[in-house]
């Protein structure tokens, strides 16, 4: 008896172990990438070039990991009909989002980003009801209006708002958005199932293809323009490795919990991330109203998880393996994204 219950407390304690390690890396690589993108010392304000270097980072390490460490197995019945419909919309969907997403952070706060993101359900919805995955309802109007409004108000709170910002991060709301329908599609009508390692594994090259092309046009000049490439390689490795381990983390939480404690852990960061923004960066000044506002979208966000996760749990019965790792976006993401 003695012997069980150290072993159900070895097991809890490993469970937060895994929940805090997931809110920490998540955490920490929204400010690390805001501290790379808008550092003097660093001096790196390339956006895309520093996305593009973590999907680089990523397929490699994914390669070597699935390929030649084989740690992981790489979830079979990928054909070339299935990439081409399907990873590479998800691929260059999530490219936008990490480009659009990091662009934000040389207008806008961390904390103002963080609350411009609480708009995903409404943005996924939408377009989820545009593709035929959702069906509108009253309740569904409800919980989309409660979140509208918190983030209209979180954003009237705002005391330096910056256009430009807000642009480039609804892009990449909209991008996430996307990319969310797409795997729900690609699961849906394909019936292929992915792990996050499996998905980074076809998705990753791709997003790097789809970032490097405007890279060239975009930012390439710019680096050339400032002299010799002579940039700080321990920190940017550091940094991609920071993403890579993110996506490890979600994959651990999955595996060890459910869904529902993915879903609440994305929630206790998204706090957290406003709240240690605002004693991290001098650009971040929360008021009252930017607080209320926030709290009214997440209150709206956590009602659509619950009628989600409601409504999946109807459809199945089973209980929840690591392999339905999948339908959890890789952005809590917000996002999710979990680079933002």
């Amino acid at each position: 008896m003695a012997d069980r219950s150290k072993g159900f407390m070895r097991a809890e304690f490993v469970t937060y172990a895994y929940i805090l390690l997931y809110i920490a890396l998540s955490s920490g690589q929204i400010f690390f990438n805001k501290w790379v993108l808008s550092s003097k010392e660093i001096n790196f304000p390339y956006p895309l070039g520093l996305t593009l270097l973590h999907m680089i980072f990523s397929s490699v390490l994914c390669f070597l990991l699935t390929k030649v460490l084989k740690i992981v197995k790489v979830e079979e019945g990928m054909t070339l009909e299935i990439y081409v419909t399907s990873v590479i919309p998800i691929g260059a969907m999530f490219a936008m989002t990490l480009w659009l997403g990091n662009t934000a952070y040389l207008y806008i706060s961390v904390a103002f980003a963080q609350m411009l993101k609480a708009i995903m359900p409404v943005a996924v919805f939408i377009l989820g009801v545009a593709a035929g995955l959702e069906m509108m309802s009253c309740r569904m109007l409800l919980i989309m209006s409660i979140i509208s409004f918190g983030v209209l108000v979180a954003s009237y709170g705002e005391l330096n708002i910056n256009w430009i910002g807000v642009v480039y991060q609804m892009g990449g709301v909209v991008g996430e958005a996307l990319r969310l329908i797409f795997m729900e599609l690609l699961v849906k009508r394909k019936g292929i199932k992915l792990n996050p390692i499996s998905l980074m594994y076809y998705v990753s090259p791709c997003s790097a293809i789809c970032l490097f092309v405007p890279w060239i046009f975009l930012e390439k000049s710019k680096m050339d323009g400032n002299g010799p490439w002579n940039f700080h390689f321990v920190v940017l490795t550091l940094n991609s490795l920071c993403t890579f381990a993110l996506n490890l983390s979600v994959f651990l939480v999955i595996s060890h919990t459910s869904a529902l404690t993915i879903r609440v852990a994305g929630v206790v960061k998204d706090w957290v991330v406003v709240l240690v923004s605002a004693l991290l960066f001098a650009d971040t000044k929360l008021t009252i109203i930017n607080l209320f506002g926030y709290a009214i979208a997440i209150a709206g966000v956590a009602a659509y998880n619950n009628h989600k996760l409601k409504k999946e749990a109807s459809k199945v019965v089973t209980t929840e393996t690591p392999g339905d790792a999948e339908s959890i976006p890789l952005v809590s993401q917000g996002n999710t994204n979990t680079e933002r």
